[in-house]
């Protein structure tokens, strides 16, 4: 055998042990997640609140509780999250959103949320509406639409 040949069989086998091993360690994180997904679901609870402010901010600087600080991995304390300060009752809260439902909060608006701990998982408007904030369209986006309205086309959202 030539020696293309031999590297390119070591090649194969050392990407069939990290196919191997990111499969077992996909299906370890899936179980965790589902873990946790039951856990929330055991302690959520609506609650009403007004929406004060959201931001997309770190950690170390959104006002959260130290304990929550400390217990969050050290390389991701550096990481923004997507925060929402609301007044629940007479305290005003720093709280984590969802990120799926995180542009759907509005500002400056009484909502009824489903709360677990200091994590809020959806959002529906005080009188079973839901809200749906417009989302800003990205510089390139805006271009392209107004290179469309000029040329006569029907603008792409």
């Amino acid at each position: 055998m030539s020696t293309g040949w031999i590297v390119f069989i070591i090649v194969l086998v050392i990407l069939a042990a990290a196919t191997i091993a990111l499969v077992i360690f996909g299906r370890r994180m899936q179980k965790k997640q589902a873990e946790q997904e039951q856990q929330m679901e055991a302690v959520k609870q609506s609650v009403s609140m007004l929406i004060i402010d959201k931001k997309r901010m770190k950690l170390k600087n959104a006002g959260l509780p130290q304990a929550v600080i400390e217990q969050t991995p050290r390389f991701l304390r550096g990481s923004k999250l997507p925060i929402v300060k609301a007044k629940v009752g007479p305290q005003i809260m720093s709280l984590i959103c969802d990120e799926k439902i995180f542009d759907q909060v509005p500002v400056k608006k009484e909502v009824k949320a489903t709360v677990s701990g200091i994590y809020i998982t959806s959002v529906r408007g005080l009188h079973g509406k839901t809200i749906v904030e417009e989302k800003k369209q990205s510089r390139w986006a805006s271009f392209v639409s107004k290179l469309q309205e000029k040329a006569g086309a029907k603008p792409v959202k």
